[in-house]
């Protein structure tokens, strides 16, 4: 708790143009029947057990994908979709995707990156590409997601892609990449304000 308190003492004294260069990331499990999983079958009297009108059993909730994103005050940049993700996979996501949205949102050669301490994240690997890309890492204080303005878009794209009904995975991943694309760029500019609100909060 000292370190987040800490953290939050020193970048509260940060200007809006500082955290305008932040591209936030993170990654979040998306599930297929996450948030409609009831759901309802209009059928005759005598029909429910035509193939039509019954619903898959879901034991496991249907299947998930894992998501990267990454966005700025600018708005948002790249969504990779992904299983499970090692070390290997998540260089590769930042070698094809972070530099990328960092140019589309125009952060400049100054910007700062910003991850959690995953172990994923804190890698060798990780580090040296980091290193070896001259990018700026935000230090961030262990389990602190409530800080990351990104856990908002994420449950912002979660309900309008349920909202969609997905019916299998494909779908799902189509639709994620959909609804990311749509997230409006002021909502994105609102969340980064909100930055100063979350950090005055551990004072």
């Amino acid at each position: 708790m000292t370190a987040r308190l800490e953290f939050a003492k020193k970048h509260l004294k940060d200007s809006q143009t500082m955290r305008n260069k932040i591209l936030w990331s993170d990654e979040t499990e998306m599930e297929l029947f996450g948030l409609n999983a009831k759901r309802h079958v209009w059928r005759k009297p005598g029909t429910a057990h035509h193939l039509a009108n019954t619903i898959p059993t879901v034991n496991y909730g249907g299947g998930s994908i894992m998501l990267w994103g990454c966005f700025s005050a600018g708005g948002t940049g790249s969504v990779r979709i992904e299983g499970k993700m090692n070390a290997v996979m998540y260089r590769d996501i930042l070698d094809e995707n972070m530099l990328q949205s960092a140019l589309d949102l125009r952060l400049g050669r100054r910007l700062i990156f910003q991850q959690d301490n995953n172990p994923k994240h804190t890698a060798k690997i990780t580090k040296e590409w980091l290193r070896d890309n001259s990018v700026n890492v935000l230090e961030w204080p262990s389990q602190s997601p409530d800080l990351n303005p990104i856990e908002h878009l994420w449950r912002d794209l979660k309900m309008a892609v349920h909202r969609r009904s997905p019916s299998n995975l494909m779908e799902l991943e189509r639709f994620c990449k959909e609804e990311w694309e749509k997230l409006p760029r002021n909502r994105c500019s609102t969340l980064v304000e909100s930055y100063t609100r979350r950090l005055s909060i551990l004072e």
